[in-house]
């Protein structure tokens, strides 16, 4: 066991606290990437059935078209809805 001082600790804290501040800067700063169908079922843990059943319900957020025949979620809707799912509207999605 090697003592520290108060202030070592506290050196430490701050550069901890440091680093988690850059990361969430970092997160609002970051392009919103798109996910696909498979992401977006790992990330939830839902079905596919009952996924498309929310978004029918306006309860999950709706797909943005990628392209013709491709389709995906912008990753900040899948993270607002994983944060109160019970209580989500698409209708009130940024």
């Amino acid at each position: 066991f090697t003592p520290t001082s108060d202030r070592q600790i506290s050196q430490q804290r701050s550069k901890t606290t440091n680093r988690s501040t850059e990361r969430q800067s970092h997160d609002r700063t970051a392009p919103d990437r798109i996910l696909r169908l498979h992401a977006v079922l790992d990330r939830t843990g839902l079905t596919r059935a009952t996924l498309y059943r929310k978004i029918q319900a306006g309860t999950f957020p709706k797909q943005v078209r990628i392209a013709t025949r491709c389709t995906g979620w912008r990753e900040s809707a899948i993270r607002e809805w994983m944060c109160n799912p019970m209580f989500y509207e698409a209708g009130n999605a940024s």
